[in-house]
């Protein structure tokens, strides 16, 4: 179950980065209510699979979840550059954080 609680909590971080570009230096009401809820439960569903998984394992796998999907939606989404290079380094992203729950 924390597994599952920190995986759910790494897409909520997709979420939190995500609204945190239109929050337009907080002017945006809309768009700071998402970046604000979706910070509170990335952290709180990062904090309840802390207390079973190493702090240091959920940390790094919550940020890895967090860092290829924040990539992946601008690349899909923002007209980010989508290389090769990009492409090899995001799955040597997912390869450590497989890794990381293999060895936990």
């Amino acid at each position: 179950m924390a597994w599952i609680l920190l995986i759910v909590g790494g897409l909520f971080e997709i979420g939190f980065t995500t609204s945190l570009r239109f929050v337009d230096g907080f002017r945006s009401v809309t768009w700071t209510a998402a970046f604000l809820v979706s910070v509170s439960l990335s952290m709180s569903l990062l904090e309840r699979a802390a207390r079973t998984i190493p702090m240091g394992t959920a940390y790094a796998v919550w940020g890895g979840i967090g860092a290829v999907g924040t990539v992946a939606v601008g690349m899909l989404f923002f007209d980010e550059p989508t290389t090769t290079v990009r492409i090899l380094l995001i799955l040597a992203i997912v390869a450590c954080i497989a890794a990381l729950r293999v060895t936990a």
